[in-house]
Formats: C-alpha cells, sequence, structure tokens
C-alpha cells in the first residue's frame, strides 16, 4: 500500500504527530480526515493543504455514536477507508501521592479514556468499514497504526495513568492484529520517545535542549515529520504486523 491511494482517518490530525501524518498523506497524492476536537487549527492546516484532499470532523473519540457517525461522514468524503492512524492523546501528569493529596480518580479514568479506550473506540468502528474493502495486490484490505509511547515501558515517577494508557495501546496492538490477519487488515504501533509536540510547548526552550540532550543519538528533540516518515514505511511494507516501534533515538527513560 502507498500513501498515494491513503484514504485515511487521522485522530488528533490537527496538531502535532498528526498533522504531520496528514502533512505526508497529502503531500504523497492522498486524501485524509481529521478527527479532532481543536477546529481552529484544523481549519488553518486545511486551508494551507487545499480542502480538495483534507477535511475535517469535529470528533470526541471517546464518544461511540460520534465516531460511528463520523466515520461514516468520513467514508462519504473519501470513498473508502483504508488506514487509520491513532495520534488523539492527552498527558496529564499527576502522582498517586502528592503533597496535594491522593489523585483524584477522574483524572486516571480521563486519560485512559482518551489514549486507551479512545483509541479502541476509533479501532473497532473503521475496522468494521475497512474489511469490506476490495484487496490489493498484497490481500491488504487495510492498516491501522496506533501511537503508543516509551512511557508504556519506562514510565516516570507521574506517569503511572499515561504509561498504564499507552500500555494498554501497546498491548492490545498484537492480538488485534491476530485476529485482523484474516481480513487483510495489518495493525502496529509506534512508541515516540521525546518528540517536539504542542505537549511541549509551554516548556521554556532551555528546558526542551536539556531533554533533547537526553537523547542518545540524535542528541535532540524528535520531529513530527520523523513519526510521519515511519507511518509512511509501515504503510508501504506489508511485512510490518502485529508489532510497536520504538522511536526514541535509543533513550531509555529515567525514573524521574
Amino acid at each position: 500500500m502507498y500513501l498515494k491511494d491513503a484514504r485515511a482517518i487521522v485522530t488528533g490530525g490537527a496538531s502535532g504527530l498528526g498533522e504531520a501524518t496528514v502533512r505526508k498523506i497529502v503531500s504523497s497524492g492522498g486524501k485524509a480526515v481529521i478527527f479532532d476536537l481543536n477546529k481552529e487549527k484544523a481549519n488553518q492546516l486545511i486551508a494551507e493543504l487545499g480542502g480538495g484532499n483534507v477535511y475535517f470532523l469535529a470528533t470526541n473519540v471517546t464518544n461511540a455514536r460520534e465516531v460511528e457517525a463520523n466515520t461514516n461522514k468520513a467514508k462519504g468524503f473519501l470513498g473508502t477507508i483504508n488506514m487509520l492512524i491513532n495520534c488523539a492523546g492527552i498527558a496529564t501528569p499527576g502522582k498517586v501521592l502528592s503533597r496535594k493529596g491522593v489523585m483524584e480518580l477522574s483524572q486516571f479514568e480521563k486519560v485512559v479514556q482518551v489514549n486507551l479506550i479512545g483509541t479502541f473506540n476509533v479501532i473497532r468502528v473503521v475496522s468494521s468499514h475497512m474489511e469490506h474493502n476490495e484487496e490489493n495486490e498484497e490481500k491488504e484490505r487495510g492498516v491501522i497504526i496506533n501511537t503508543a509511547s516509551v512511557a508504556a515501558f519506562e514510565g516516570q515517577i507521574g506517569q503511572a495513568a499515561y504509561s498504564a494508557s499507552k500500555g494498554g495501546v501497546a498491548s492490545m496492538t498484537l492480538p488485534i492484529a491476530r485476529e485482523f490477519a484474516s481480513k487483510g487488515i495489518r495493525v502496529m504501533a509506534i512508541a515516540p520517545g521525546l518528540f517536539e509536540t504542542p505537549m511541549f510547548e509551554e516548556l521554556p526552550e532551555s528546558a526542551k535542549e536539556a531533554l533533547g540532550k537526553s537523547v542518545p543519538f540524535p542528541n535532540r528533540l524528535g520531529l513530527a515529520e520523523e513519526y510521519a516518515r515511519l507511518v509512511e514505511s509501515i504503510v508501504t511494507n506489508p511485512m510490518l504486523n502485529g508489532e510497536v516501534i520504538r522511536l526514541d533515538g535509543a533513550i531509555r527513560m529515567q525514573p524521574k
């Protein structure tokens, strides 16, 4: 499968890793529908790229009915859906026990709801459309790429909720890939390390530079474009299936 043939849904596609992926798809000649809640950023991106190949649907990935309705709308725009890239997520830090007291259960629930359940919600709906696609020459009907994190493997202090949610994304990759194998749908996950995304926007440059220096090589923060390049590699290589690929410059996160 090639990005020029992409008829993709990209969650979190208005900024960060998702935005870079949308840019990559459209510049390659494919089409994408953005599922996001940031209308302003999505419309800015569409204006820049041109509205013919990219479309925005305000979507809360945790809402079952909304995802079902918007997937139907996306299919109407795209004609078919053969790719799903799940980038929507939040990273609300918090210690279980802090000076402020015990973490509110709702804080943990929200992170898991968006990052894990939201990812699964979109997978279950989109895959029900993908399974009816015609096979290509590799007998593929679709490719699903989820976004985990190195925090799934080396969560830091204050990342209990985030690590749990991303660990769930990593862990469900293989069983879903095995289930979808008979349908010709590949399922992969990317586990980024320290990337220059909106999650780091409020940090001062000195702090971002210090974080970048902790990466063995290249000695900097990752770029969203590098995530998008890995998406392209996964899409074009049919043997990549059921695996979580770390994209991290060889970093192994310390406790804090």
